[in-house]
């Protein structure tokens, strides 16, 4: 065997049985992504809390702002004094912490993915617009960017938020102020990447217009570190929602909002340990859920990282 040989590693395809089809697309996809044990977990988590949310009005025990002055600060089932009629047990006004905590998916799920896809749109069209035609406007797109990073995201929001008014759409707002920059940076860095490319060249010269190249060309080619920002976008805006909502900024009581569900139950940390503890666990699954899903996505989608 020659050194040339020896140095050579084997490709996917020579590594493949003879006789055997090549994989497709999704195959390979899931091939790479199903590697990754915690990619698993956190897409079985996801795809879990998705579930929840959709059917919340069915497997809810009560309405999430249905109160009941018998049961006040009664404590989990498996605990001294709880009961199973409230299995995480009830608020400081009665309210069923499981039935809060499924209604609150619902509406975390829902503040995750309409900050992600407007941050996505408005990004993913200034990038491009910055990458593909420079100059000037460029220069003024990417400062501007840069001086919204060099701002703490949170505090950014808080400021944000005290200047069009406490509330979930203005939280979502902000929140999609604050996490923009991140999809303009990634579309404009891939966008000049791939105008270099022989296939964009190849369609000036065919005569392709501008917006041709830019949303048929070169767009597509750009999805996937897009697709990987987008998915852990989105715990980073269920996270900053939250915060919102706890510092009173968010949404607003009554709502079953996990943010301002820790927000209502402060002055009880001592002595109803649960109704804070039940809420900060959602946050926490599912942002880390959704974490390691991205992670998954950028393993199976970036070729650079395809063991």
């Amino acid at each position: 065997m020659s050194a040339e040989q020896v140095a050579t590693p084997p490709s996917l395809d020579s590594a493949m049985p003879m006789g055997a089809r090549p994989l497709s697309p999704l195959q390979e996809f899931w091939r790479y992504f199903s590697a990754n044990h915690g990619a698993v977990g956190g897409l079985v988590v996801v795809v879990a809390v998705l579930l929840m949310a959709a059917v919340a009005p069915w497997i809810s025990p009560y309405a999430p702002d249905l109160t009941d002055n018998s049961v006040f600060l009664v404590p989990p089932a498996w605990q001294s004094g709880g009961s199973w009629a409230h299995p995480l047990g009830t608020d400081a006004i009665g309210r069923d912490i499981l039935s809060r905590l499924i209604y609150g998916a619902r509406l975390s799920l829902t503040i995750g993915l309409a900050v992600v896809a407007l941050s996505v749109m408005v990004g993913t069209v200034l990038g491009l617009l910055a990458g593909y035609f420079k100059g000037l406007f460029e220069i003024a797109v990417m400062r501007t960017m840069d001086i919204i990073l060099t701002l703490p995201s949170l505090l950014l929001a808080i400021v944000i938020v005290a200047i069009l008014g406490p509330g979930l759409m203005n939280a979502m707002l902000a929140v999609s102020i604050v996490v923009l920059p991140h999809y303009v940076r990634i579309t404009r860095a891939a966008v000049i990447s791939e105008t270099s490319r022989d296939y964009v060249t190849a369609a000036r010269m065919g005569g392709a217009g501008h917006l041709r190249i830019m949303f048929s060309e070169v767009l597509p080619n750009c999805t996937a570190p897009l697709i990987v920002q987008a998915s852990l976008g989105i715990s980073t805006a269920i996270l900053d929602a939250a915060a919102l909502g706890f510092l009173g900024l968010g949404a607003q009581p009554p709502s079953p909002e996990w943010g301002t569900m820790l927000a209502d139950a402060r002055e009880f940390v001592l002595r109803a340990w649960w109704v804070v503890t039940f809420p900060g666990l959602a946050i926490l699954i599912t942002v880390l859920a959704f974490n390691l899903f991205g992670d998954g996505l950028r393993d199976a989608l970036d070729p650079k990282l395809k063991r």
